[in-house]
């Protein structure tokens, strides 16, 4: 295995999560979803999940404008080559001001020369 020293690793994670936290304060649902694999596993707060980008646009395009990401890399490791894992804080502000905070694991894989996510689950903090 190549292994990723920590500055790499961290520096892929907040390549790809910078890109899908924009997309999600700029209301622009496609663009989240290009952050993902085309077979992504995604578990967002609502209580079913869905396999696919289509599945990431539909939740997202379903969130209000004005919905604001903050997250926090907390752990990571590098499982392959071509696969990292992550465990972030994420505080989701809505437009009126209320904080939702979550714990997100997701999985980054190396495809086509660049590194999506394959995996994204997240626990929300009570």
């Amino acid at each position: 295995m190549t292994a990723l020293d920590s500055i790499a690793r961290v520096r892929i994670l907040t390549e790809v999560l910078d890109g899908w936290a924009n997309g999600i304060r700029e209301h622009q649902p496609e663009r989240v979803a290009s952050y993902f694999t085309e077979n992504a596993l995604f578990q967002g707060v609502a209580p079913t999940h869905s396999i696919g980008r289509l599945g990431v646009i539909t939740y997202y395009d379903s969130q209000p404008v004005g919905l604001s990401p903050a997250f926090q890399i907390l752990e990571h490791r590098q499982l392959s080559d071509t696969t990292l894992i992550s465990y972030v804080d994420v505080d989701f502000t809505h437009p009126d001001g209320v904080v939702i905070p979550v714990h997100l694991t997701a999985v980054l894989q190396y495809v086509d020369a660049s590194w999506l996510i394959s995996h994204y689950h997240v626990s929300q903090v009570e």
